[in-house]
């Protein structure tokens, strides 16, 4: 199993409002949705969260592997004391709501950091402009605990040079499993 990073073993998730947008039949049309503001306290206060951070909607990797892998195990990850699963990317609520539905994912929690806030606190933001993408997510994922970060894996490479590195090694979601095995809930 790989070993969970240290460099943010300890530290709170960073404070940031997250816009979201939720459906509401009330405002009718083709697009019934209405922005509602989502803070890290409320995704993550009193709950133990999965989160995995990827490089964008509707990426190779991130639509043919990580999420679908992610889906799968969802029921295993409850089993193990986690409340909630949670998708993150450097994308607007609108384009992470069609990614959402066109994956054809149901429990997985798709949350977007369209200005890059939360990805740039934690440090994890890379330049992504040498395919078109701008600012983006290095890829990787970490389990939070009532808001402090109890495992973290981080992808190799992390860099902003322009290569095409994107691996998918460690922030998958059975190093999550095994690491949440060794350390159950308490």
């Amino acid at each position: 199993m790989s070993e969970a990073n240290h460099k943010f073993v300890g530290r709170q998730v960073p404070d940031v409002t997250f816009k979201t947008r939720v459906r509401d039949e009330s405002v009718g049309g083709d697009n019934p949705f209405r922005w509602q503001d989502l803070t890290s306290d409320e995704l993550f206060g009193g709950k133990r969260v999965v989160v995995f951070s990827l490089p964008g909607a509707f990426t190779p990797t991130c639509s043919n592997e990580q999420c679908p892998a992610y889906e799968r195990y969802y029921d295993e990850f409850k089993s193990l004391g986690v409340d909630d699963v949670v998708c993150l990317a450097v994308n607007d609520a609108f384009v992470m709501y069609q990614w959402k539905q066109k994956l054809g994912t149901s429990r997985i929690h798709f949350v977007p950091d369209g200005s890059g806030k939360f990805t740039r606190a934690m440090d994890m933001m890379v330049n992504k402009d040498h395919l078109g993408f701008g600012e983006r997510s290095w890829r990787y994922s970490m389990v939070v605990n009532d808001g402090e970060i109890e495992a973290f894996f981080e992808e190799p490479g992390k860099n902003d040079t322009g290569t095409d590195s994107d691996p998918y090694e460690v922030s998958d979601p059975e190093t999550l499993l095994g690491w949440l095995r060794e350390h159950p809930s308490k």
